[in-house]
C-alpha cells in the first residue's frame, strides 16, 4: 500500500486535475480549479517513457465516442473533441523531453489545472497498486486444478433504477430473476461451495490455487498459461453486484496482521500458514468477478490497453475518464532479495483509464504497475 500525499489531474487546453491550497469549494464538488500561481513543480520520474503510448490509448477511446459528449471537471464541462485536441497537443510537446521549467511554462500557458479535494482536509489521496498476474491453468478439471474462472452467467441481470424514479438517478442493482421477483445474485460462498453456476456459465480455465484466483478477481485482468501450450488473456466482464469487502481490513481487525505490515504478500503468507481459515477469509468478500477472454490485455474499463506505470483507476462516477493526471506519491525501492528497502517520493503524469470496486470517492486511486516480479511486489 502506497501512502499518497498529493494528487493532480491534468487535461485540456483549459484543463488539468490536482490537490492543494485553500479555496472555496462548492459542496459536493470533488475537483476545483486552482490558479497558476499554485501549480506544482511538474516533473516525471519515468522521463516521459510510455506516456505517449498511454495517451494514444486514451485518444482511441475518445475517437470512438460522439465528439460532443461532455466530461465534467469541477464546475466546467469539456467535449470529447476538446479533450482530443488537448491530449494531442500535450502528446506532441512531450516528444521534446522538456525540462521542468519548460514543462511548467507550457502548462501555465495552455492548460487549466483542477485539483482533487482528496480524502481529508489536507487533500491527501490513498494510492494502492494493481498488476497483471500470470497463472497456470488447465482446460479440464482434475483433483489439483479444480477452481474455475467463470464467464458471466446467463441468469444475471442489471437493472437501471433511474427508469423507475428520478430519485434513483445513477443507481443500478445486479440480481437474478426467479420467475416472480428479482433477488440479489449469489454471493462468493454460494458460487464456490454450492456450484450454483453449473449450466449457467462457462469455464475459461481451471486453476490449482484458490488464493491466486481470488487475487485475479481483485486485479481484474490476468494471463493464464494452459496445459495445451496456449495462453489466454482474461478480463473483467462483470460481477455479482455484491459489495467489495477487504480481507486485508478483516485480518487487521482480527489482529492477525499488523496494519504496518499489511500487504498482498503478507496476506498470501498468512493464508498459506493457516489453510483451515482460507475459505472463511476469502468468503468474507462476497463480491465475485466474471471474466471474458480478449486478444490483448490487460484492458481498463474504457476497453483500451493499460500502460504499466501510466494508467490509473479512479472512481468513474465522480472523475472524468479518460483524462491526463499528474500525481505525487511514493514507490518502493527493491533490494536484490526482492524485498522493499525503502520508499521514495515520485512525480508522474498518468492517464485515467480504469476503475475498481474498491476505488471509491475523491481520495482513492489505484496505479497499474504492469506484470512481473517488481510489479507484483509494488502493487502488493
Amino acid at each position: 500500500m502506497k501512502r499518497v500525499y498529493s494528487f493532480f489531474i491534468v487535461i485540456s487546453m483549459a484543463t488539468l486535475m490536482t490537490t492543494g491550497c485553500t479555496v472555496s469549494i462548492p459542496e459536493g464538488q470533488v475537483l476545483y480549479k486552482i490558479s497558476s500561481s499554485s501549480y506544482p513543480e511538474f516533473e516525471d520520474d519515468m522521463m516521459f517513457d510510455g506516456l505517449e503510448h498511454s495517451i494514444m490509448h486514451s485518444l482511441t477511446y475518445l475517437k470512438r465516442i460522439p465528439s460532443d459528449r461532455e466530461f465534467k471537471f469541477g464546475g466546467d464541462n469539456y467535449t470529447a473533441a476538446h479533450m482530443i485536441r488537448s491530449l494531442e497537443f500535450f502528446r506532441v510537446f512531450i516528444r521534446k523531453r522538456p525540462s521542468k521549467k519548460e514543462l511548467k511554462i507550457f502548462i501555465k500557458l495552455n492548460y487549466t489545472l483542477y485539483k482533487s479535494v482528496g480524502r481529508n482536509k489536507k487533500g491527501e489521496v490513498l494510492y494502492t497498486g494493481y498488476y497483471e498476474p500470470f497463472l497456470q491453468g488447465r482446460t479440464k478439471r482434475d483433483d489439483e486444478y479444480k477452481y474455475p474462472i467463470w464467464t458471466l452467467p446467463d441468469d444475471i441481470m442489471t437493472i437501471d433504477l433511474s427508469k423507475f424514479s428520478s430519485k434513483f438517478k445513477g443507481k443500478k442493482i445486479t440480481g437474478r430473476y426467479t420467475g416472480k421477483t428479482v433477488l440479489p445474485y449469489y454471493n462468493r460462498k454460494e458460487i464456490e461451495e454450492d456450484q450454483v453456476l453449473q449450466g449457467k456459465a462457462e469455464n475459461l480455465a481451471w486453476i490449482n490455487d484458490s488464493v491466486a484466483l481470488f487475487f485475479l478477481h481483485i486485479q481484474g485482468s490476468g494471463r493464464v498459461y494452459l496445459d495445451n501450450g496456449k495462453a489466454i488473456n482474461v478480463h473483467y466482464h462483470g460481477s455479482n453486484g455484491r459489495p467489495y469487502r477487504s480481507i486485508g481490513n478483516l485480518l487487521i481487525k482480527d489482529k492477525k496482521i499488523k496494519p504496518s505490515e499489511m500487504s498482498m504478500q503478507k496476506i498470501r503468507e498468512y493464508l498459506a500458514d493457516h489453510p483451515e481459515e482460507v475459505e472463511d477469509i476469502l468468503n468474507y468478500n462476497e463480491s465475485y468477478v466474471f471474466f471474458k477472454t480478449e486478444e490483448v490485455g490487460p484492458l481498463g474499463c474504457l476497453n483500451v490497453k493499460l500502460t504499466p506505470g501510466r494508467s490509473i483507476a479512479l472512481d468513474r462516477h465522480i472523475f472524468p475518464l479518460p483524462a491526463l493526471a499528474f500525481i505525487t506519491s511514493k514507490k518502493p525501492l527493491v533490494t536484490g532479495e526482492s524485498t522493499i528497502s525503502q520508499w521514495t517520493e515520485f512525480n508522474r503524469f498518468v492517464c485515467t483509464q480504469d476503475t475498481g470496486g474498491a476505488i471509491r470517492g475523491p481520495g482513492r486511486a489505484d496505479l497499474f504497475w504492469g506484470n512481473g516480479a517488481y510489479a507484483e511486489l509494488a502493487a502488493g
